[in-house]
């Protein structure tokens, strides 16, 4: 159970809640409704995995599906499968002959993942590794339109580093749970040592000339980075 125990070590928070649960009700309410796939595969994450806060889930995986029909991404990269349901979202956006790649360490999950890949179709157009993504990404050769970062936190900045060549001109690097839960507002000085991960990879983000960036506070934060 090593691999399990590595994301609870790496999801020990409950996500703040930035909106009023009426507000977001009424947003949901008045959105894209989760397909029958990704309604199962939420329901059965909460039910069957530890930690199913971790999953994207209706509201993320929205704006993620609809950040991805926007760019219309030849080549995605994930980093992070988790149960698959930011995948799923994410190669909605794809172009005719598209691909997205992801990566994740826990191979208790993968059958799952196989699973409802292969339900919502596209089973074509997802290559899952499973492995240690810093060794996995360079293997990778393919230039992307568009990165998902959340997998340990204590390795975004060294991602970033390693995609950030893979990135065509005008190509995206979203990274999730930048607010920390809300944490990331503490003094620095007493940031516990995720947090400080985490705000240290926020201020690398504002300081790279090579990108324009924004933060939004959807969830537990998206850093939105556009490579120049």
């Amino acid at each position: 159970m090593q691999n399990i125990n590595v994301y609870i070590r790496n999801a020990n928070f409950t996500l703040m809640e930035f909106i009023d649960e009426k507000i977001e009700n009424y947003a949901l309410s008045h959105s894209q409704p989760e397909s029958d796939v990704l309604h199962r595969l939420n329901r059965e994450t909460h039910s069957k995995v530890l930690v199913p806060r971790m999953l994207s889930g209706h509201m993320q995986g929205n704006v993620l599906s609809m950040f991805s029909k926007m760019i219309q991404p030849k080549q995605i990269l994930e980093i992070g499968t988790y149960t698959g349901y930011s995948g799923i979202c994410l190669a909605q956006g794809l172009q005719e002959g598209g691909k997205l790649h992801t990566i994740d360490i826990n191979v208790e999950l993968e059958k799952m993942v196989r699973a409802f890949i292969a339900e919502a179709g596209l089973t074509e157009k997802i290559n899952y590794y499973l492995g240690d993504a810093i060794e996995v990404i360079p293997t990778i050769n393919e230039l992307f339109d568009l990165v998902f970062i959340d997998a340990d936190k204590k390795n975004y900045a060294a991602y970033y580093d390693l995609v950030f060549d893979k990135v065509r001109s005008g190509g995206f690097i979203i990274a999730d749970n930048v607010l920390w839960s809300g944490k990331i507002l503490d003094d620095e000085d007493k940031m516990d040592a995720n947090t400080r991960i985490i705000h240290e990879y926020n201020k690398k983000i504002h300081t790279d000339y090579r990108v324009e960036h924004m933060l939004l506070p959807i969830r537990d934060g998206l850093m939105i980075a556009r490579k120049k």
